[in-house]
C-alpha cells in the first residue's frame, strides 16, 4: 500500500532529528516502494536511510548525499545525481538509466545488477567499489576513476571509456561486450587489454 505523502514528510522529519542527534532522538528512515516524485526532499537528509524499491526517477537530486543509504532496487532514470554521494551506500539492483551522475562519488559502493546503461558518469568516482553483472551499456564514463574496484560479467558494449583512471589498480575478473541474451565474455588480461584499448582510443 503507498504511504501518504504526509506520513513519509514526517518520516523524513524524523529522520532529520535521527541524523542531527546522532541516532539519539527521531527515527532512521526506513520505506518501500514510495514514489519520491511528488515530494521536495531538498531539506531532508538521506544519508543512512532504507530506501527500498522507490521512485525517484526525473528529479533533481545534484549533490544530495546518500552515504550508506540503503537503496536495493530504488530508480532514478534520468535524474540529476551530478556530485551526488553514495559512499559506502548498497545500491544493488538500482536502476540509473540516463541519469547525470558526472562527478558523483560511488566509493565502496556495493552494485550488483546495477543498470547505468545510458547514464553520464564523466569524472565520476568509482573506487573500491563492487560492480557484479552492472549494466554500463552506452554509458559515458569518461575520466571516471575506477582505482581498487572490482569488475566481474560488466556489460560495456557502446561504453565511452576514454581517459578512464585506475585500470591498473583496477580488479578485472571479467566483462561482457556483447548482449545479456548473447554475451561474450572476456576474462581477466583478455578483458583488461580490450578496455585498455577503449581507454585510449582518441
Amino acid at each position: 500500500m503507498l504511504l501518504p505523502c504526509r506520513v513519509v514528510l514526517k518520516q523524513l522529519d524524523l529522520h532529520k532529528q535521527w541524523i542531527d542527534s546522532i541516532g539519539k532522538t527521531g527515527e532512521r528512515l526506513v520505506v518501500d516502494e514510495v514514489d519520491f516524485r511528488s515530494i521536495d526532499v531538498a531539506e531532508y537528509p538521506l544519508d543512512q536511510s532504507r530506501l527500498i524499491a522507490s521512485t525517484f526517477d526525473g528529479m533533481i537530486l545534484k549533490e544530495k548525499d546518500f552515504y550508506a543509504a540503503h537503496l536495493f532496487s530504488s530508480t532514478f532514470r534520468s535524474t540529476n545525481l551530478e556530485n551526488a554521494l553514495f559512499i559506502k551506500s548498497e545500491a544493488s539492483y538500482a536502476d540509473f538509466t540516463n541519469a547525470n551522475l558526472q562527478k558523483a562519488n560511488f566509493v565502496k559502493c556495493s552494485c550488483f545488477e546495477t543498470v547505468f546503461a545510458r547514464a553520464d558518469l564523466r569524472k565520476a568516482k568509482l573506487v573500491n567499489a563492487l560492480f557484479y553483472q552492472a549494466d554500463f551499456r552506452d554509458a559515458d564514463l569518461q575520466d571516471a576513476d575506477i582505482r581498487h574496484s572490482s569488475f566481474e560479467e560488466v556489460l560495456v558494449r557502446g561504453a565511452q571509456l576514454q581517459g578512464v583512471i585506475g585500470l591498473e589498480e583496477a580488479f578485472i575478473i571479467s566483462i561482457n561486450i556483447g548482449t545479456a541474451e548473447q554475451p561474450v565474455i572476456l576474462v581477466e588480461e583478455e578483458a583488461r587489454e580490450w578496455l585498455k584499448r577503449q581507454i585510449h582510443t582518441p
